[in-house]
């Protein structure tokens, strides 16, 4: 399977719809653009986890690999019918190989079914933020639903952002750090951090209505 480039953009949800349609009834090349689609979120998502567990001591491209091989390989066990059906299924097998990595890193030898559902959540909170990154407060339901089914999208964008612009976005929105916190860990002052928020922040919600 070949690596994505950063200016590749993931397909609406109803492209991956029909990717996961054609995928289905045995197009190996749907199956393999559905799942590269995803490389950009399933990364952001990880990421935030080896951040937080690890301090980013161990490469969130390698465990996204490792689980689209075990998706390529398990794909007809997936049961569900839609892109965020499909989504979810792609961040349980995420969290069953991070578990396996921290296993690996601390030297536990058991598997612990609770820490592969403790990651699990942590990774369905963190694709919800995604979803609502760009979802006013006060916007509708089908609004935030519509926001919800965009995630991959999203998170692709995110991919295309310059590393700065990115930081500042993940450490606001999927870590939920203060300003202060943020300025910190970027060693900016926090009217620094306020203003780069603001620019980045602009700069994905461009790249999202161009890809709309």
């Amino acid at each position: 399977m070949m690596r994505a480039t950063p200016g590749r953009t993931a397909p609406a949800m109803t492209d991956a719809t029909a990717l996961l349609a054609q995928a289905r009834a045995g197009d190996a090349a749907a199956r393999g653009a559905l799942l590269e689609a995803h490389r950009p979120y399933l990364t952001v998502l990880a990421r935030v986890q080896l951040g937080r567990r690890l301090r980013a001591k161990a490469d969130a491209a390698d465990v996204v690999q490792e689980t689209f091989l075990e998706a390529h390989r398990d794909f007809a066990d997936f049961r569900g019918a839609t892109a965020a059906e499909f989504a979810a299924w792609l961040r349980q097998a995420l969290a069953r190989n991070l578990a396996n990595l921290l296993r690996r890193y601390y030297g536990t030898q058991a598997r612990d079914p609770r820490l592969e559902e403790q990651l699990a959540d942590d990774l369905d909170r963190s694709a919800h933020a995604l979803a609502a990154a760009l979802t006013a407060p006060q916007s509708t339901p089908s609004e935030r639903a519509a926001r919800r089914e965009d995630a991959v999208r999203l998170a692709d964008a995110l991919h295309r952002l310059p590393e700065s612009y990115r930081a500042v976005l993940t450490l606001r929105y999927l870590e939920g750090l203060r300003f202060p916190e943020i300025a910190a860990r970027l060693d900016r002052t926090v009217d620094g951090v306020e203003k780069l928020w603001v620019r980045a922040l602009g700069r994905l919600r461009h790249l999202m209505e161009a890809d709309a």
